[in-house]
């Protein structure tokens, strides 16, 4: 990876390279985590802070970032972002503390 790469386009690159091993299944797993995420009966801000949240529980600090991404172009606010996060802390417990600081890290960089 190039220094200068983002997270994103780090994201793009690796997800094209799965996508063209031409896996159906590979291929319908990743089609069906974008619709999940589509607004439906829950709004698409709500459904990033649930994907927020079973992040930081499986405790993935990739899945942890990508969510907040979404949940920054969702509007959602810091006092959001920080519910959530502590029911994922609760959820989790102590094994996610690691992870939070990365998350908190992570929005308060987005915020600036």
């Amino acid at each position: 990876m190039k220094e200068e790469e983002s997270f994103e386009e780090k994201r793009e690159r690796l997800n094209e390279m799965v996508m063209d091993s031409g896996n159906l299944e590979i291929k319908r797993f990743f089609n069906l985590d974008n619709q999940v995420y589509e607004e439906g009966a829950l709004p698409k801000k709500t459904k990033e802070l649930l994907g927020l949240v079973a992040s930081l529980t499986l405790r993935c600090d990739d899945c942890v970032e990508y969510h907040l991404n979404r949940c920054y172009e969702q509007d959602v606010t810091e006092e959001e972002v920080m519910e959530a996060l502590s029911i994922g802390l609760v959820v989790g417990g102590s094994t996610t503390i690691p992870h939070l600081r990365v998350a908190v890290e992570k929005w308060k960089d987005m915020e600036d």
